[in-house]
């Protein structure tokens, strides 16, 4: 017995000290979900993982020896008498991954289910550091005292904002199923995916750290989507377009505000407005509405695209206190030389089910989404609708992980000066889509050109090598 106990002591050092994200960084800069560790030889029976992640959040000083590990199943069929040794296993072993593409699945699909609803973003910047303003009645509308008021309780609700403001990082990893269902026109429906056998399987991990950075991975049909925030700058790699950052300010990232991250929640509808009450899912709730101010619109608009408006409505239970329902709605305005305008709106509604505490902490461990793009603007009958559905359940969540660094949410180096406007992801033609990426281009050349500017002016020789 003391040289299982030494075996696992070790383990437990190994790991904190060895295998946090920030040192498999180093050699996988792209995800701090990847720990390094070599892979085993499994049973036949069970699938090579994609990856190895470090879940060091239940390796806590002081924490009980754990016990031992198996290498698979029991062969007697029975469950472990300990439920620790398969949440380590899983610990360590479990990445995310997607299922390979169904035959009647297409890459346009995928694309679209990816582009909107891989990592998504809030409508307006707010850190999760700032202090929460004090309740005021006086000289106050009673709209935003309303909200503040049901903000306060939501705090209460999900654990204390003392507790909350204990957590300096955080860890989640889920299961997601996403579907693209239909598209219609103003006369038929062209395309129906509403079987089952159609969704796409996958997984997602999420990093987060005071200030304001974060990351997300998820994987889906054989593809992948990386994004991340290091608290100055927001980025995202697609296969289709690479490594790029985001137009506007820093943003968080939609995924958290899923019943994920109750202070950054809490923080995002300080400035909004009580417009009063709804019933969801038959339970009676106050109405919170968030608009984004248009300093941000403009700042996340460029070239042909245009965002013209961003509004988030929060749902948060009289009876709980908890966000029940979460539906954003955004306007986009594409303008091509010689054509007419087109405009896209893209709505998500997200329903946050099964909360459960974590260390205190009151978690939504499942949720489902349902996305709605309408196309329309050239002429009455040229208006297209497209659906979409994702299904999410949390499977661990830990807070204060041992090991993660600023040095985990540093951009990809391919980035550079890159940045191209959001409209990129949604279905265009030929002649929008290269408007938009010549807009982004014309934008990355100038930008490379001031740098140049600048430092002919100090001085220095500098070479920059453009990759457009």
């Amino acid at each position: 017995m003391e040289r299982k106990h030494g075996f696992f002591s070790a383990l437990k050092q190994e790991v904190v000290r060895g295998l946090s994200p920030s040192r498999s960084r180093r050699g996988r800069s792209q995800s701090p979900s990847g720990s390094g560790l070599r892979p085993r030889r499994r049973p036949s029976n069970l699938g090579q993982p994609e990856m190895y992640i470090t879940r060091s959040g239940i390796l806590r000083p002081g924490a009980e020896t754990l016990s031992p590990l198996r290498e698979g199943p029991d062969p007697n069929g029975h469950d472990s008498v300990d439920p620790r040794s398969d949440r380590w296993a899983n610990w360590l072993c479990r990445a995310p991954s997607g299922s390979t593409s169904g035959p009647g699945y297409s890459k346009s699909d995928l694309r679209l289910l990816l582009g909107v609803l891989g990592a998504p973003l809030a409508p307006v910047h707010v850190s999760n550091i700032d202090p929460l303003p004090h309740l005021c009645i006086k000289d106050t509308p009673i709209e935003t005292s309303s909200a503040q008021y049901i903000i306060q309780q939501y705090l209460a609700a999900s654990g204390g904002q003392k507790l909350q403001n204990s957590i300096q990082n955080a860890y989640a990893m889920g299961n997601v199923k996403m579907l693209a269902s239909d598209i219609e026109t103003a006369t038929k429906v062209i395309k129906n995916r509403s079987s089952a056998k159609s969704a796409e399987s996958g997984g997602f991990v999420l990093w987060q750290m005071n200030p304001d950075m974060w990351y997300v991975e998820l994987a889906l049909g054989g593809s992948k989507v990386r994004a991340g925030c290091n608290g100055k700058l927001v980025w995202r790699h697609t296969p289709w377009l690479g490594a790029h950052s985001a137009k506007g300010p820093v943003r968080p990232l939609r995924r958290a505000l899923q019943g994920l991250d109750p202070r950054t929640t809490a923080n995002m509808f300080t400035n909004a407005r009580c417009t009063g009450e709804k019933k969801i899912n038959g339970e009676d709730c106050f109405v919170l509405k968030l608009c984004a101010d248009p300093h941000t619109l403009k700042a996340r608009s460029e070239g042909p695209a245009e965002i013209i408006r961003h509004v988030l409505f929060g749902y948060f239970s009289q009876k709980t206190g908890l966000l029940v329902h979460l539906e954003d709605s955004h306007l986009t305005r594409i303008q091509t030389n010689g054509g007419d305008a087109v405009y896209w709106e893209t709505t998500i509604n997200s329903f946050l089910d099964d909360y459960r505490p974590v260390e205190g902490i009151m978690i939504a461990h499942s949720g489902r989404s349902v996305v709605t793009l309408f196309r329309f603007g050239e002429t009455a009958m040229s208006h297209t609708k497209t659906r979409m559905e994702e299904a999410w359940t949390i499977e661990e969540v830990a807070f204060n992980v041992p090991g993660l660094s600023i040095d985990c949410f540093i951009p990809p180096a391919e980035l550079r000066f890159s940045s191209i406007s959001e409209a990129c992801e949604l279905p265009q033609d030929d002649r929008v889509k290269n408007a938009v990426v010549a807009a982004a281009a014309a934008a990355y050349r100038a930008k490379v050109a001031a740098l140049g500017r600048s430092q002919q002016g100090n001085g220095n020789d500098i070479l920059v090598k453009m990759n457009i």
